[in-house]
């Protein structure tokens, strides 16, 4: 892997308006390579740009540069690095880590999870139980700090000879070229991929801002009754959640880890800091005197990140050169826990795309490979996510008292183990299995 700082850019990178032929250029190429594919011929090697250097981007890089891509990745921190707490990787992005030899690292940093449980505060009954694999084992979820899995990907990224760089943001993507935030610009590419996140400049993705998002943080896994194999969550109604998760061990350092978090109003996070730490930490520890030891290893409110989510998916995820993964294509909340999973899925579903097919009729392929999985998960989510975190009276008891029994008899268990996993439909639709 080559890491280029921006001072150090090649004298060949022009600026958009140096480059009056770069348009026609780009063209030029996509059209030769839609040729090509239509005749059945091998698909060429392409000049590919990505925008961002998250999971799903940095995977993107792995894959399409084994497979003799040229791939140049660009990100705006001084080195790439991770953003956010703990997450679970289910069986199948588990599967797209094997692919490029992530796996094993992401497994040996994060722990296995068998089961998801919550339960009501006020009166502790069950109000989600979701196995992964009960009866024969196999199957889990990889509960992970971001950083640990970011060290996994990026450890396989930097054996394989892709191009980083860094204090590159890139504003704009037209013409094969990328425009970055210094003014500078690089090209002209084959294709543009973005992977930017839910900020991304290149997307139009128009999203809809969710009431609820919630703090985080991490801590260390204390001595307690909680299962290490298994997220716990405790509601009261749905206005308040609270969650534990063993998230394994972070790089250079051995201590079991936990990530914590807790269900804040969209706009709640200045009211929470304002009411102080003792405060939170007294209302937690009442709804969930399970939480304690937890909650007394948070001694200032820095130590908690507010997160904010939002609902939106794009109708067609690229345009002609440019292709959105991730999300910059698709946002949701992480009730369901398939965020990373779906930018892992998604990088898999376009390098694939590319072995068959090239230029606009790859990206097509990707998006029609992608659609199915990516909006039954869209829908599930915005189905679910209320009755956990919404203002609501009537949706938790719905949830309670009718939902969570009829989750409890088959195929109830069944559904609800293919809906954690990722494969409750084919994730990559005519391109192969996972």
């Amino acid at each position: 892997m080559r890491i280029i700082l921006p001072e150090k850019l090649p004298p060949e990178a022009p600026e958009f308006e140096n480059r009056p032929n770069g348009q026609a250029y780009a063209k030029d190429r996509i059209a030769v390579s839609a040729t090509v594919a239509q005749k059945g011929r091998m698909t060429r090697h392409h000049f590919i740009a990505i925008a961002g250097a998250g999971i799903g981007g940095l995977t993107a890089a792995a894959l399409l540069a084994d497979r003799g891509h040229r791939v140049a990745v660009f990100d705006q921190f001084t080195s790439p690095k991770p953003v956010g707490s703990g997450l679970v990787i289910q069986p199948v992005g588990q599967a797209v880590l094997d692919h490029i030899g992530a796996g094993d690292t992401a497994r040996r940093l994060g722990n296995p999870i068998q089961r998801m449980l919550g339960h009501e505060a006020e009166n502790g009954r069950k109000v989600l139980n979701v196995w992964y694999n009960k009866r024969h084992g196999g199957q889990h979820g990889l509960a992970i700090h971001r950083a640990s899995l970011f060290e996994a990907i990026y450890t396989a990224v930097k054996q394989r000879d892709i191009t980083m760089h860094t204090q590159s943001c890139v504003t704009d993507a037209r013409s094969g070229m990328v425009r970055l935030a210094n003014g500078h610009a690089h090209g002209p590419f084959d294709l543009i991929i973005d992977s930017a996140g839910a900020g991304s400049p290149l997307s139009p993705l128009a999203s809809e801002p969710l009431p609820y998002g919630a703090i985080w943080g991490t801590v260390d896994w204390p001595e307690t009754s909680l299962p290490a194999n298994q997220l716990t969550q405790c509601y009261r109604r749905a206005d308040r959640m609270i969650g534990a998760l063993p998230i394994g061990t972070m790089p250079g350092d051995s201590t079991p880890k936990a990530a914590i978090f807790w269900s804040l109003p969209r706009d709640g996070h200045a009211q929470w800091m304002a009411d102080g730490l003792a405060a939170w930490r007294s209302e937690a520890i009442a709804l969930w005197p399970a939480f304690a030891p937890f909650a007394e290893q948070i001694t200032t409110q820095d130590q908690m990140t507010m997160a904010r989510y939002a609902h939106g998916t794009l109708r067609q995820p690229w345009s002609s050169g440019l292709v959105h993964i991730g999300d910059a294509a698709h946002r949701a909340s992480p009730q369901l826990g398939q965020g990373a999973n779906m930018a892992l899925l998604d990088a898999l579903a376009l390098a694939r795309a590319l072995d068959v097919a090239t230029g606009d009729a790859a990206l097509a392929l990707y998006a029609k490979a992608r659609r199915w999985h990516v909006m039954t998960y869209q829908a599930m989510s915005a189905a679910f996510t209320p009755q956990y975190q919404s203002d609501s009276r009537w949706l938790p008891v719905l949830r309670d008292r009718l939902l969570y029994p009829l989750s409890q008899v088959p195929p109830g268990p069944r559904a609800l183990t293919a809906i954690v996993c990722g494969t409750m439909l084919p994730p990559l639709r005519g391109l192969g299995r996972v």
